[in-house]
């Protein structure tokens, strides 16, 4: 009998706390956000689409290693000695040409591994959170600045400068080499004649 009597007042003190919760927001106005006029604003750490400033890109491929579902595409090309490829806003010395930068946003799972590991900070999520398509070619990403033509010129100077050393190297290989000059013995050398020794 006692157990009867306490399962109806635990079931009134339950229903008695889903009505508070009921009863707060029945006296409280309603304020509706007028979207897309209106929007909220997003915490500060929000991770939405990713952008990358490709002025900063040092071709590491580290962004892409990091990506759990390879969405994240990254070719590079080595530039000569000759080039001068600038520095990034952190002051690391550009090495690589990055002509293929690509991310497919509709594999992207919005984790942000991506943007820790990058040394130039380049890659980050931003703020963005409409970006829907009707066709989901429309949501690969391609960042990379470099047109064709400056690639495939990336390209032969590359092929043309490798070639120039391979030459240089087998040249070197071919000379025959001088033999060294022998060296001449060390003349031996006398001991100074000690004074305490009497003739």
């Amino acid at each position: 009998m006692l157990a009867y009597f306490r399962d109806i007042w635990d079931g009134v003190v339950t229903v008695l706390i889903g009505m508070k919760v009921t009863w707060g927001h029945l006296f409280t106005p309603a304020v509706t956000i007028q979207y897309p006029d209106v929007k909220l604003k997003l915490p500060e750490r929000a991770r939405n689409r990713l952008y990358v400033n490709m002025d900063d890109c040092i071709g590491c491929d580290q962004c892409a290693m990091a990506c759990p579902v390879d969405c994240i595409t990254i070719e590079t090309v080595k530039s000569t000695p000759d080039i001068d490829l600038g520095l990034t806003s952190v002051g690391t010395k550009k090495r690589l040409y990055v002509p293929l930068f690509d991310i497919d946003i509709a594999k992207c799972c919005y984790c942000g591994l991506c943007v820790y590991p990058c040394p130039t900070e380049c890659i980050k999520m931003t703020d963005v959170y409409e970006f829907s398509e009707f066709e989901r070619e429309n949501l690969i990403y391609r960042f990379a600045t470099m047109t064709p033509a400056e690639t495939e010129g990336a390209k032969s100077r590359l092929s043309s400068y490798e070639k120039e050393q391979a030459a240089k190297k087998a040249a070197a290989a071919a000379a025959p080499k001088t033999p060294a000059p022998p060296v001449a013995p060390a003349a031996p050398t006398q001991a100074p004649p000690n004074p305490e020794t009497k003739v």
